[in-house]
């Protein structure tokens, strides 16, 4: 069975809270007993969703995968923020919102459809210099990090119930959902954060299609 993977297979993987992409690679390595192994596209820890696998030969495809367009749902917290964009860090700054109406929402969630900038997380894989973000943002370290251009092909929220906002974003690689969150909030003048993220889709594959962790275990050891 292993031989198959290390031909080289692609397994796709429906991520849960709190494991870092890393991990699933690491757990899907030592299950399969297969060196090469890589994943097509980063997902926060405390996100879920689809998560790409490549073994053997396929780790070859992974940079044509990672530039595939991508879908995302999730629930953005209105009022308040944190140094992460997320629920990874605690609550910095909270800000009134009584002035937020669905309508104002939806418009500017309007303004970031297109061609726009962003400026990654300090909170993030990113390197400057060499460093990632990430661990330079941990030691209390600010860099500045230089925007990038994305595309959102939509941004459509589907329901917005103060001060919580559901939302829908389709875009393209390179696109930080928790930079668009923190965004919409300074547009909105009402802070924000992102406290729920679900990748749904990478080009044509599908969460849908993905197995749990514990299942593609379960199934490989089966096999056996």
């Amino acid at each position: 069975m292993n031989e198959s993977y290390e031909e080289g297979r692609v397994i796709l993987i429906d991520k849960p809270s709190e494991w870092t992409s890393f991990d699933v690679v690491n757990k899907i390595r030592r299950t399969i007993r297969v060196r090469k192994v890589g994943h097509a596209g980063t997902l926060d820890p405390l996100a879920t969703g689809l998560l790409i696998i490549c073994t053997g030969k396929m780790t070859k495809q992974i940079d044509s995968y990672q530039a595939q367009e991508k879908e995302y749902t999730g629930r953005i917290m209105l009022g308040k923020t944190t140094p992460s964009f997320d629920r990874e860090t605690p609550v910095d700054a909270e800000f009134d919102i009584s002035h937020v109406t669905p309508d104002m929402v939806i418009e500017a969630a309007g303004r970031f459809v297109g061609l726009i900038e962003q400026i990654p997380p300090m909170y993030s894989a990113v390197r400057v210099d060499g460093k990632r973000m990430y661990v330079q943002a941990r030691k209390g370290r600010t860099v500045e990090i230089p925007a990038r251009q994305v595309t959102i092909s939509h941004f459509d929220v589907t329901d917005v119930t103060l001060p919580t906002l559901s939302f829908r974003v389709v875009c393209s690689k390179g696109t930080y959902i928790r930079s668009l969150v923190r965004d919409l909030g300074v547009a909105l003048s009402a802070g924000a954060y992102l406290d729920e993220l679900r990748r749904t889709r990478i080009g044509e594959f599908r969460v849908d299609d993905a197995q749990t962790i514990s299942d593609f275990v379960q199934q490989f050891q089966q096999s056996v």
